[in-house]
C-alpha cells in the first residue's frame, strides 16, 4: 500500500472559530494571545494534521505585559495549559498576533518558543504543540518551539490555506493566472487532493485536475479496468483491461502533468483505516457509487475538518425506457449540512455495504448481486465539471456561490439547493463528531 504525498503537515481550523479569534485579537493597536485545543493526527507515525476544536480567549488579568510590539502572559495560565494537556492528551496551539504588517515571528517569538517548548516536552511528552501568528496580512503556524512549518487550512463553506513560501507559476497557466492571478495558481500547485473512486466521475475529475495544475494527489479505489468501464473511464483503452483504476488514473494525470506527486491505494475507503489516509489531504472528491462509502467519508470530513466535495450520478429505468436522469454534487464543510441531513444516505445499503465479506453470505436479506447502474461518460463529465467548479468557487473565491447542486438532464437545468445542518447531527455538528478527529471511531469495516 503506497499512502504518504508528502505533503506539508497542517493545522485544520473551523471557520467560524477563526472569524472569533481574528476578533478577540484585534480590538486594539496592541498586541494579545489566545488559546485553541486541538487534537492530533498521526498515520504511520508521520503527522497529517492537528484539528482545532476548542477556542479560549486570554482576559486582560492574565498577561504580565501588553504593547503594541510585544506581550507576555502569566506563568500561571501556561501551568494550567499544560496541567489540562498532560490530562487530556489535547495538542495547545498558542496563538499571537502582530496588530501591524510585520510577517513573520520575530527574534523575541523565537526566544519565548525555544523556552516553551522546553517546559511543555518536560510536562506534557510526545504531545504535538502549535505556535501561531496571524497579522493583517497571514497567518503563520509552526511546531512550537521548532522550524517545521504547518499550512494552516480555515475550513468552512469559503477555505483559506495558508503557509510559507512560494511555487512558481509555469507558463502553461497562463490563461488560468488571468482568472485566478499567481496567488490563486500557487494554491492549486500546493493542494494535495484526494479523489475516492476512479471510475465515471473520478477519472474525470483527475484529468480536469491535472490540467489545472494539481501537483499531488491521493488515489483510492479497488478495483481493475474491464470492458464495460471503457465508455466511461477517461483515458482507459483495451490494453488497459485488467489494469488497477488508479494505475491507469496516475498514468493519465502525470502524461498531463509531469509534476503531479501522485500517490495510490487500491483498496476500499469502506476500510476506516484506509479511509484514515485521506487526512493527509487539504480537500477530497468522493467519487464512488456506494452509500457505505459515502457514509465513511460523510463523517471523515467533519470529524477531520477535511473539506469534501460528493458527486453521484443516477439513471432510472423501467422496461428499457428512461425515467429519470438526476446528479447532484455537494460540498462537505463545517457549516453546511452533510449527507445526512440531506437525506441522502439509506441506512440500510449503508449496513449492507460494511459488512465484511463473512457477514454479506450470512446476512438472509442480502440475496443476489447488485445490478450494475446504468452510465454514459457526457453525464458524468458534467456533474464532475460543476464539482472542480465548486472547488475553484471555495478555495481560489472565483465567483460562484453555490455549494450544492442538482442537475436534471431531462429538463436541462442546474439548480442552486440548500442543505442547512441540522443542530443534533450525530455526523455534523458539534454533539456529533465534528472536530472529534481520532477521539471518535469511524464507520467502516475494521482493517
Amino acid at each position: 500500500m503506497q499512502a504518504s504525498t508528502g505533503s506539508m503537515s497542517r493545522l485544520v481550523i473551523p471557520l467560524r472559530f477563526f472569524e472569533d479569534l481574528k476578533k478577540s485579537l484585534f480590538r486594539d493597536e496592541h498586541e494579545r494571545c489566545a488559546v485553541m485545543f486541538a487534537r492530533s493526527v498521526r498515520k504511520e507515525n508521520l503527522l497529517s494534521r492537528i484539528v482545532v476544536f476548542e477556542l479560549m480567549a486570554i482576559d486582560d488579568e492574565w498577561y504580565d505585559y501588553r504593547g503594541p510590539a510585544g506581550v507576555q502572559v502569566k506563568s500561571e495560565l501556561i501551568a494550567q495549559l499544560a496541567q489540562r494537556s498532560r490530562r487530556t492528551g489535547d495538542s495547545i496551539v498558542l496563538v499571537h498576533n502582530h496588530p501591524f504588517s510585520f510577517n513573520q515571528f520575530s527574534d523575541t517569538d523565537d526566544l519565548g518558543e525555544t523556552r516553551l517548548e522546553e517546559f511543555f516536552t518536560q510536562r506534557t511528552p510526545g504531545i504535538d504543540h502549535v505556535s501561531m501568528l496571524i497579522t493583517p496580512d497571514t497567518v503563520i503556524s509552526r511546531l512550537l518551539g521548532k522550524a517545521q512549518y504547518l499550512k494552516t487550512a480555515v475550513v468552512g463553506p469559503v477555505t483559506q490555506f495558508y503557509w510559507q513560501g512560494q511555487t512558481s507559476v509555469d507558463a502553461r497557466y497562463d490563461r488560468q493566472v488571468r482568472i485566478f492571478g499567481k496567488a490563486g495558481q500557487h494554491v492549486l500547485g500546493e493542494l494535495t487532493i484526494g479523489i475516492v473512486g476512479l471510475g465515471g466521475t473520478g477519472s474525470v475529475v483527475a484529468q480536469q485536475l491535472a490540467h489545472l495544475g494539481v501537483n499531488k494527489f491521493l488515489l483510492i479505489d479497488p478495483d481493475l479496468i474491464e470492458q464495460t468501464n471503457l465508455n466511461r473511464v477517461a483515458g482507459s483503452t483495451r490494453r488497459d483491461i485488467g489494469l488497477p483504476k488508479i494505475d491507469l488514473a496516475k498514468r493519465f494525470i502525470t502524461q498531463i502533468n509531469p509534476d503531479a506527486r501522485v500517490s495510490v491505494i487500491q483498496d476500499s475507503v469502506n476500510k476506516n483505516t484506509v479511509a484514515e489516509f485521506l487526512a493527509d489531504t487539504d480537500l477530497s472528491f468522493c467519487c464512488t457509487d456506494s452509500h457505505g462509502s459515502r457514509a465513511v467519508i460523510n463523517q471523515l470530513a467533519y470529524q477531520y475538518l477535511l473539506p469534501v466535495i460528493d458527486m453521484g450520478v443516477v439513471i432510472s429505468t423501467h422496461k428499457g425506457t428512461i425515467r429519470d436522469i438526476a446528479a447532484r454534487t455537494q460540498l462537505l464543510v463545517p457549516g453546511l449540512g452533510c449527507l445526512v441531513c440531506g437525506n441522502i444516505l439509506d441506512p440500510e445499503q449503508v449496513r449492507r455495504d460494511l459488512l465484511s465479506d463473512f457477514e454479506r453470505k450470512s446476512d438472509p436479506y442480502i440475496v443476489d448481486a447488485d445490478e450494475p447502474a446504468p452510465a454514459v461518460m457526457s453525464l458524468n463529465s458534467t456533474i464532475a465539471s460543476l464539482s472542480v467548479t465548486m472547488l475553484l468557487n471555495c478555495v481560489l473565491g472565483m465567483p460562484g456561490l453555490a455549494r450544492a447542486l442538482t442537475y436534471n438532464a431531462i429538463n436541462g437545468t442546474v439548480r442552486h439547493v440548500v442543505c442547512p445542518p441540522q443542530d443534533t447531527c450525530v455526523v455534523c455538528s458539534e454533539s456529533g463528531s465534528l472536530c472529534k478527529a481520532h477521539s471518535w471511531p469511524l464507520p467502516g469495516r475494521k482493517g
